[in-house]
């Protein structure tokens, strides 16, 4: 893998770190130990939020530190700084030394390398300068106000970071990774009668700020925000009980990430807590059911060119024709479970041990038309946006709450619906599907996903899915 042409200057020739030392401080820290690893970072990041009509806020941020990480069997030492120095590393290395003690394990093999190189070396952060990005706000607020007399708030919100890591294996294995990442959010509030909705509409992904500063997207960004906020000040109260959902492509995918994904991750299933827990082979989707994580996907906002333990990402089959395949798998589950890492160990920082987490996680389209699908449902709803929600992952019960929906009736999309909650359980769901449609779309670029504590950026998506027999929360009388 090709080294970043920085990486030497960030982590070592600016700090005072000596790379032989390191590599020997390693060595010695993981002997005995069945794996582990120093993973370093250099990370900056800013964001910039606009709302009625001026900046507000506007933050930099830089962060430069280490993680050390030994695995003795099920057991895991952490040790953590933002000191990249040989003494740090020396104290964290008498942490790891409380796991390893009497063990006397033998390393893991280190992952097989990889020729890809995923990212530019380019820190998308000064490509462009300040007042530029100042600006690019000012217009969004500016036409977003010009659209409609009924838009009475504009929001907008820039967010840009570039993170370089180095893993060093006990054995001296190294691999470098270059992470970009940004984002832009426009949140319109529309008013009529005395009453007020929001619209929201968020892009972005691993590339340069370029995309977004393209009249195309942001303008698009506006047209989706308001379009939504619009819809929803003619929305009538959602009607409650078991009936038939039609789920939009794109963005619901996160109730399959949600509801679904989580329970497919490798720590889960080795401890007995997941629904999906000693049933790979059985059917635990209606068939034509295909679910897929994928990291390895260009420019996408989850993918990686290796994750944070230096596995190359790539495309694991968790759900193939309604069968279970696998799960999602870090080093130290897949050791204990006798099977391969999958690419899917990640973490928030230095600052935080590895685990098992979902990069691209959706299910891949079918053959059926979305209209067909559309027009033959004579009663039920049609969720087209989610927002927040709620999932256990032993159960799979989720509760998700809808931002645009519909009424269907007789085939056809039907008023505009408010209060919408979608109430299910993961696995059940997944036997319910009852047409696939032909138009798989991935998520704009804006998953945060959260776990014990940590957040990573994530991806999602499905095609246009028809569900039979979903509980809807209402707020009709």
């Amino acid at each position: 893998m090709t080294a970043h042409p920085d990486a030497t200057q960030l982590f070592y020739a600016d700090t005072g770190l000596d790379p032989d030392r390191t590599v020997a401080q390693v060595a010695d820290a993981l002997s005995g130990c069945d794996d582990g690893e120093l993973y370093l970072q250099y990370a900056v990041s800013e964001s910039f939020a606009f709302d009625d009509g001026r900046l507000k806020s506007a933050s930099f941020d830089t962060q430069k530190g280490f993680g050390l990480r030994g695995v003795a069997g099920e057991m895991t030492a952490y040790a953590h700084a933002n000191d990249l120095s040989q003494a740090a590393i020396a104290r964290a290395a008498d942490t790891i030394g409380q796991v390893r003690d009497g063990h006397g394990g033998v390393l893991s093999l280190p992952p097989l390398p990889t020729n890809a190189r995923r990212y530019t070396d380019q820190n998308p952060l000064t490509g462009v300068e300040f007042a530029a990005k100042v600006a690019l706000m000012q217009r969004i607020d500016a036409a977003a106000r010009a659209r409609d007399p009924r838009v009475v708030q504009v929001s907008a919100s820039l967010l840009g970071s570039w993170s370089v890591v180095e893993i060093l294996r006990g054995d001296g294995t190294r691999v470098r990774d270059v992470r970009p990442l940004v984002r832009l959010n426009v949140q319109v509030v529309t008013e009529k009668n005395g009453r007020r909705e929001t619209g929201f509409h968020g892009l972005g992904g691993r590339y340069l700020y370029d995309g977004l500063f393209e009249e195309a997207a942001w303008q698009g960004a506006i047209d989706i925000a308001l379009a939504q906020a619009l819809v929803n000040l003619e929305a009538v109260d959602t009607p409650a009980g078991e009936m038939t959902v039609v789920l939009g492509p794109g963005w619901p995918g996160i109730l399959l990430h949600e509801a679904i994904g989580h329970g497919l991750e490798g720590d889960f299933n080795r401890k007995g807590t997941s629904a999906f827990s000693g049933r790979i082979g059985e059917r635990v989707a209606a068939p034509g059911v295909t679910v897929v994580d994928d990291g390895s996907m260009d420019q996408r906002r989850g993918s990686l060119t290796v994750d944070d333990e230096g596995t190359p990402t790539g495309r694991t089959v968790l759900i193939e024709d309604g069968i279970l395949k696998g799960y999602m798998q870090d080093r130290l589950n897949a050791r204990l479970m006798g099977v391969a890492p999958t690419g899917n160990g990640r973490r928030q920082s230095f600052a935080h041990a590895p685990m098992p987490r979902m990069t691209n996680t959706f299910m891949l389209g079918g053959s059926e038309d979305p209209g067909t699908i559309l027009s033959g449902v004579k009663k039920g709803i049609y969720a087209k946006s989610f927002g927040g929600g709620q999932v256990d992952i032993t159960s799979g019960k989720f509760v998700f709450s809808c931002t645009e929906a519909y009424e269907i009736e007789n085939g056809r999309l039907g008023r505009p619906l408010k209060g919408a909650t979608l109430i299910g359980n993961g696995p059940d769901v997944l036997t319910r599907v009852k047409a696939i449609g032909n138009d798989l779309a991935l998520d704009e670029g804006v998953g945060i996903c959260g776990k014990a504590g940590q957040s990573v950026p994530a991806g999602v998506g499905q095609p246009t899915l028809l569900v039979e027999g979903l509980t809807v929360g209402g707020t009709a009388a």
